[in-house]
């Protein structure tokens, strides 16, 4: 399977709690719903179509039981994610979960690299990683995220945790695509091209 990081963030690379200020409140962090405000069809229907690719989701123990907590919970029959949301294979990275509540789950116990490395060489199309920032970092730095899909908020934080902080490893990115959306999201698709190219540029005076 192809290994799929999507992420909401802000301009300054927040990633927490972009749905609701109670969202995620770790840290101390109160600044949490930032993403709705420019919420509108363009996003509800390019994310739609990101996860009509998916044959399973990877999340970390944080992100799988907000998530687990609240999908079900929705019963809205027009809601375009829920049925989906609920019905695909669950994989939840941890070692401290003896089993998963939010059904079809598989709990992913050990290195995490090892253990998603072999899941990504099962057959399937997308397995996509939904918020569950650290992990999704993680498996970037080790060079096992296929595709980054961003989508970026026209505003700045200031505080929160951050997606791509102190990444362990420099990483390439070839953009693939590109949107923005009426309410002024931005939404960015790479794919993983190995280590960053570095390089030197002669002509110093020009940034003096």
């Amino acid at each position: 399977m192809k290994l799929v990081l999507t992420e909401f963030v802000t301009l300054d690379g927040v990633s927490q709690g972009p749905g609701s200020s109670t969202e995620d409140t770790s840290d101390g962090f109160t600044r949490g719903g930032w993403l709705v405000p420019y919420l509108d069809e363009a996003f509800v229907r390019r994310t739609s179509d990101w996860l009509d690719l998916a044959d399973g989701l990877l999340l970390g123990r944080r992100t799988y039981e907000a998530f687990a907590r609240d999908w079900p919970q929705i019963t809205d029959p027009d809601d375009p994610f829920t049925v989906r949301m609920n019905g695909l294979p669950k994989y939840v990275v941890t070692n401290t979960l003896a089993e998963g509540t939010w059904n079809p789950t598989t709990v992913l116990r050990g290195d995490p690299v090892q253990t998603v490395g072999e899941l990504k060489a099962q057959p399937g199309r997308e397995l996509q990683i939904h918020g569950s920032a650290r992990l999704g970092n993680a498996l970037l730095a080790a060079g096992l995220v296929d595709t980054l899909r961003l989508v970026v908020a026209p505003t700045v934080i200031g505080s929160g945790r951050r997606l791509l902080d102190h990444p362990s490893a420099p990483t390439g990115l070839h953009i693939t695509e590109h949107e923005v959306t009426p309410n002024g999201l931005v939404i960015l698709q790479y794919d993983a091209t190995g280590a960053a190219p570095l390089g030197e540029y002669e002509g110093v005076a020009a940034f003096v």
